[in-house]
């Protein structure tokens, strides 16, 4: 502000009355110090701007690390934003948000002077003590307390273990999450209850776990496809691991589908991509997005309206999976 009143003559109380469109400066002057703050580039502090209005009008979107889910998930806050007089600030750890309680020191660093409340994904703890409105999506415990958007995991589970049913196949492995979350433990519970609705008992060692990253995955799906019995179908709890499956597949001369069905979770871009592309279960991960951020936005306005907002989960057919 300084530099701009040095540049256009004026003081810095006048570019001040400029900047938060207050009266008392004539025309002229407003439209000098305007031509002088498109040349400098000028943007007022939002900490300054919070002080004095304990508003910042930015929202937060909080991922412990930038990947396919949480992109997705950013592209329909991004989206749903535009219509509600807020900016939106995405922020990430770096990868270091692993540990248990990541959100709560992402939040004490943001809150209070750069965002007005956060969209925070796959928290590790819920709790409400954040200081700032606080919508979690897919928290690790589930629903408990505080604002939540996420899919039906276990409907979606049972739906991907149904289809692998109806193609004939019996002999099916499992490939889940990371233990700690309650998406991985409803997919599991989904794909157990579908086997046994059917009469098909689950075989143990074709269970293994393959904790939601591509990178986790490889080693878990090594040991389903190398067994003895190897399965004829496998359904991996996310779409990264359902990639590790083709790829460990390709790697040990197995074709898919024609050795192999492979069925994935997530619908992320990626799971198009394969070869084959891969059937997978689609959870609305862009609709998850703009639905935290408008319940977000509604939370801070105190509408009233239930705090848990649960999406439809659905299958899309493509190639990596054939009858039997």
């Amino acid at each position: 502000m300084a530099d701009v009143a040095r540049t256009a003559g004026v003081s810095v109380a006048t570019v001040s009355k400029v900047v938060n469109g207050r009266y008392g400066v004539a025309q002229s002057t407003i439209d000098r110090v305007q031509q002088v703050i498109d040349q400098l580039g000028y943007e007022a502090s939002l900490g300054a701007q919070s002080l004095r209005s304990h508003r910042t009008h930015v929202l937060g979107i909080l991922v412990a690390e930038f990947e396919p889910f949480s992109t997705e998930l950013l592209k329909g806050a991004s989206s749903a934003v535009a219509s509600t007089g807020y900016e939106l600030l995405a922020y990430s750890g770096g990868g270091r948000g692993a540990d248990v309680g990541w959100e709560r020191r992402y939040l004490s660093r943001l809150s209070g002077t750069l965002i007005d409340g956060a969209v925070i994904v796959t928290p590790t703890v819920v709790d409400t003590s954040h200081g700032v409105p606080v919508v979690a999506v897919d928290p690790h415990t589930g629903p408990s307390g505080m604002p939540t958007v996420d899919s039906d995991n276990l409907a979606g589970a049972v739906l991907a273990t149904e289809y692998l049913l109806r193609l004939g196949h019996r002999r099916i492995g499992f490939l889940g999450g990371r233990p700690d979350l309650e998406s991985a433990r409803l997919r599991e519970d989904g794909f157990r209850q579908a086997m046994a609705q059917a009469g098909v008992p689950v075989d143990e060692d074709l269970v293994r776990v393959g904790g939601y990253s591509q990178a986790a995955a490889l080693g878990p799906a090594h040991e389903l496809l190398s067994h003895e019995h190897r399965p004829t179908a496998v359904f991996a709890a996310n779409d990264l691991s359902a990639i590790a499956v083709i790829d460990v597949a390709h790697r040990l001369g197995l074709t898919v589908p024609q050795d192999l069905s492979v069925i994935g979770f997530d619908n992320v871009p990626e799971s198009a991509l394969t070869e084959p592309p891969l059937t997978t279960v689609r959870q609305p991960l862009q609709q998850m997005g703009a639905e935290a951020l408008r319940l977000l936005v509604d939370v801070i306005d105190g509408v009233e309206r239930e705090d848990h907002v649960r999406l439809p989960t659905e299958l899309v057919e493509r190639a990596s999976c054939r009858a039997l």
